[in-house]
């Protein structure tokens, strides 16, 4: 058996806070964050939940992990997401100094680590992120396609 890389296995932990989702009838996005090798913070998407534009995973996770620290600057830590960051949450990833951030899936409607535009390459702004892509890709993926496979077939009842 293949030994897990701490990028998959912090992914499979960002994959389960997408499972949560997915059972609420939400988008299945799931995030973590990480520092100095745990985990400080889960979430996953809540948008239709909160009846919040604002409850993405990764939003609820910088939250959660700025409170685990103190400050709302989250250097030295890691982010794991499902998906990649749309512009709001790449905003707030570049906002919180967050140095890394491992994505399982390219977002091609509204992906802001490269897929659109690339936030976290922008060379005015005082921040750059590291991105590493395609971790525990295909897992994300098929979930992804069939939830909106699902959503498509009820919506057409």
């Amino acid at each position: 058996m293949k030994r897990l890389t701490d990028d998959e296995k912090f992914m499979k932990e960002a994959i389960k806070q997408a499972k949560k989702a997915y059972a609420l009838g939400e988008v299945p996005i799931g995030c973590v964050i990480v520092y100095e090798g745990k985990i400080i913070a889960r979430a996953y998407n809540r948008r239709i939940t909160d009846k919040s534009a604002l409850s993405h995973a990764e939003i609820l996770a910088i939250k959660k992990a700025s409170k685990v620290i103190e400050d709302w600057r989250l250097e030295g830590c890691t982010l794991y997401v499902t998906l990649e960051p749309c512009q709001m949450c790449a905003g707030a990833i570049v906002q919180a100094r967050i140095p890394k951030v491992v994505m399982a899936c390219d977002n091609p409607k509204a992906g802001c680590a490269g897929s659109i535009i690339d936030m976290f390459h922008v060379d005015k702004f005082n921040h750059q992120v590291e991105v590493v892509k395609d971790v525990c890709h295909d897992e994300c993926s098929s979930m992804l396609t069939n939830f909106f496979k699902e959503l498509r077939n009820r919506n057409d009842r």
